[in-house]
């Protein structure tokens, strides 16, 4: 069998005393659907260590890694590689909820991940994001469906100046040029 490729292979790390741009490849990333309200949704929340944050624009960190508002009845949970029973857990927390309505789909091959980090990755984001990256506004537990230099991407700020940027695989490559470009100032 081939190795598995990101689909930033070819992309290299980079990083000065401000900033940093690095791809997180092959994380689990877990589509959930499911009214806030019932059973189910606490039954996952459970099983996920944390709560389905039910505030627009929230994430929240649990055991099993970071689940993200998504809209009124969906998450998405990402979590580090490899965490292949995560889907499995998911749904047979929510198999113990009679008249559940859920979907839980493994989504992990949709996208890719670059992790945006440093005191200038406010500035740098700012150059292709329409939205208010200021910390007051989007600060640490912020998430965003949003675009970036015309990219789709999911978009969530964590501790410090760190941003996760998440990306079709189709469009990272454009992305990761882009984000090289608009770098070059910094680095």
């Amino acid at each position: 069998m081939a190795e598995r490729l990101s689909p930033l292979a070819w992309f290299a790390p980079v990083s000065s005393d401000g900033l940093r741009v690095a791809e997180v490849p092959f994380l689990t990333q877990i589509d959930v659907r499911v009214d806030p309200a019932s059973r189910a949704a606490s039954a996952i929340g459970l099983a996920l260590g944390a709560p389905l944050p039910t505030e627009p624009g929230t994430y929240a960190t649990g055991d099993a890694g970071d689940v993200l508002w998504m809209g009124p009845d969906e998450w998405l949970v990402i979590a580090p590689p490899g965490r292949d029973g995560l889907e499995a857990r998911l749904a047979e927390a929510a198999a113990g909820v009679e008249d559940a309505h859920v979907a839980i789909t493994d989504v992990s091959a949709q996208r890719t991940t670059l992790i945006v980090d440093g005191p200038r990755s406010r500035d740098l984001l700012a150059h292709g994001c329409p939205i208010d990256l200021h910390p007051r506004v989007f600060g640490p537990g912020s998430c965003a469906q949003t675009t970036l230099a015309r990219a789709g991407v999911v978009l969530a700020a964590r501790e410090g100046d760190e941003f996760l940027l998440l990306v079709r695989s189709s469009f990272a490559g454009y992305l990761a040029e882009w984000l090289l470009d608009a770098a070059a100032e910094y680095l």
